[in-house]
Parts: C-alpha cells; structure tokens; sequence
C-alpha cells in the first residue's frame, strides 16, 4: 500500500550537481504529498541553492545536527526520511530514531537493505536514464512508478531567486554577458584552458560580449598561474573566488549565457533556465546521457567516440574533450547572441 507522510526529509550530502539534480524529484514529492512540509538536508555550501528551491520548506545543514543527527530525528515530527544517496549514519540515526518511513536504494549497499523499511531496488551502473530520472525511484513507496521523460525535466524545477541592483550595474555596460566556468573541482571532465582561451579571442571581435570567469579562489589561483594570456584580454574578467554560492546563482540568472563541463555550476544555470552549453565525453559514467545539462535552453555537446582508455585517465581532461573544437562552441555562442539582440 502505498505510503503518506505529513514531514519528509530528503537528505543528499554530496555535491551541487547531485543536490540541484534531486530537486525534480523533491517537485513530485510536492505533487504526491501537497500537504506535507518538505525538509532537505545538506551540506552547507550547497544549502543556498535548495533555499531557492520553492518546493522545499525547510533547508537542514548536516554540520548543524552532525554530532547529534539521532537526537535530532527524535526531536522532530519527521516522519519519512529518503536517503538518495547512500549515508551510513543517516541510514543508522533514522533506524534508531524510529522514522516510522526509511527509504532506500537496498540494491546499492548491505547497510541500506537492513537500516530502510521502504526499499526500492535499482541499478544506476545499467540505467539508460538521467541522474535526475534516476532520483524518481525514490517515490516509489508513494506508489508513483514513473519516470518522467527528459523533456518534462526542466518544468519541474521551481526555483524564486530575487535580483540584484549590483550586478545589474556590473552587467549593464554589456550587450551580451557569458559566463566560463573552466573548472570543475575534479567532478567532471574538463574542457581544455586553451579551448576557452581560443574562444575568447574569437568572441574579442565583437564588443557587446563580456566574459566573466567564475569558480572557487583556488580555482582562480590556478588560472592565474596557468591561463596567463586569457586572463589579459580585455573581454575577460576573473571574478573567482569573489562570490557566495547564493551570490554566484543570482550572477548566473542576471547573466546572458553559460559555459561549463560537467560541474555544479553547469546544472544550477540549466535548472534555473540560463542559456547552458554543457560540454562532455561520451565515456560512461561520465557521458551527457546520464550528466547533461538539464533546463528549458540548455544544449550540451559530446564527440561520437571515446579516446583510448578514457575512463582511465587521470588527467582533468582527454581528447574527447579537445575534440570539440572553438570554432563548434562559438556558433552556439553566435546564436545566443542573435536571439539576445533580437529579444
């Protein structure tokens, strides 16, 4: 029989990506459950961008409760507790807590299969699905078994993220202003620095498109020491390391476009409905076909073929990625900048 809930706790402690990629699922819970109050809990550099999320009612940072997270689950009214992703002290607390509703993926750990009375059983090694299809499985114990396809994605996610006067003033001097996220803090693999280097000498010729370079301090340490000559053309502006994450989302939706490889960045600008251009390899796990960029005008790009041994590379980047080429990229960017001009 299928469940109900009066308080459900979502937790999903990993990263932007994963989180912002959950939050379709979070939009049927809603749906399945109008009266229930939503939590989420996660970790604190990526509650900013759940607190955006109108579906969800209370964000919960895992530092806040990380000592005490049984006594925590007792004294609330929660009721139902999801673990989409794997959490072997989560899955304990919950059980010790006596979360009357404990819902897990028991096929992807032992811990899972004792902690969870609410099982769900699914495999992401041999799914066909997106990461963001995949996180529907959990709503299985509400007796919802669809999955919805990708295009019914981008409609589900809700967000309320207010503007700022600030950047406003900051972007306004710009007919176009495209946003390169280089980096990836070593979830995805990355476009090569010469490719976006390469890019931006192209777009130099025209002068109403402004790029912004964004990422973490340390991030932007590493373009200073390794991406000299893009960072001295006039068209680019390094603003890494100068922006929260809540800061970094409003910078993204008063922007005019974005450009990333498989990162969290990438997935927030999709979710929220920026231009997006996910760049990929065709490898799995790594492939768009379970990472794309997800929104109402994301595009990605991947090559046909893997280069040799692809999934065992260390490097941050492959020949998969040097082959897509500038020249591919800045007729994406050719568009966008059409369809701005004649909005």
């Amino acid at each position: 029989m299928p469940i109900q809930s009066s308080h459900i706790l979502i937790c999903r402690t990993d990263n932007i990506g994963d989180v912002v990629l959950t939050l379709p699922m979070v939009a049927r819970l809603r749906q399945l459950n109008p009266k229930a109050k939503i939590s989420f809990l996660c970790r604190a550099y990526a509650a900013p961008v759940v607190r955006y999320c109108t579906d969800v009612d209370e964000v919960i940072e895992v530092e806040s409760i990380a000592d005490s997270v049984t006594d925590f689950l007792k004294k609330s009214d929660i009721d139902t507790v999801i673990l989409a992703q794997p959490d072997q002290k989560l899955a304990v607390a919950a059980f010790r807590a006596g979360i009357r509703h404990r819902i897990g993926n028991a096929r992807q750990k032992l811990y899972l299969l004792f902690y969870c009375n609410r099982r769900v059983r699914f495999s992401k090694g041999l799914s066909e699905d997106h990461e963001a299809q995949i996180n529907f499985c959990f709503l299985r114990p509400y007796g919802d078994y669809t999955i919805p396809d990708r295009s019914e994605l981008p409609a589900l996610y809700h967000f309320d993220i207010p503007n700022d006067a600030g950047i406003a003033q900051t972007l306004q001097p710009y007919a176009f202003n495209l946003i390169l996220h280089t980096k990836s803090n070593g979830h995805g693999r990355e476009w090569p620095i010469e490719h976006y280097q390469s890019l931006a000498q192209k777009l130099a010729a025209d002068p109403g498109v402004h790029l912004w370079l964004t990422g973490s301090d340390k991030e932007g340490q590493w373009l200073e020491e390794n991406a000299a000559e893009l960072l001295r053309l006039p068209n680019v502006t390094n603003v890494c390391g100068t922006m929260t994450l809540a800061q970094l989302a409003v910078f993204i939706k008063q922007a005019d476009g974005l450009i990333a490889s498989g990162t969290g960045p990438l997935h927030l600008s999709a979710a929220i409905g920026q231009r997006t251009l996910g760049l990929f390899p065709p490898t799995r796990p790594m492939h768009p076909g379970r990472w794309a960029a997800i929104g109402a005008r994301s595009q990605n790009l991947a090559v046909d073929e893997s280069c040799p041994d692809c999934r065992r590379i260390q490097e941050p980047t492959c020949d998969c990625m040097r082959r897509i080429t500038p020249d591919t990229v800045y007729g994406i960017v050719k568009t966008w900048r059409q369809e701005k001009a004649a909005e």
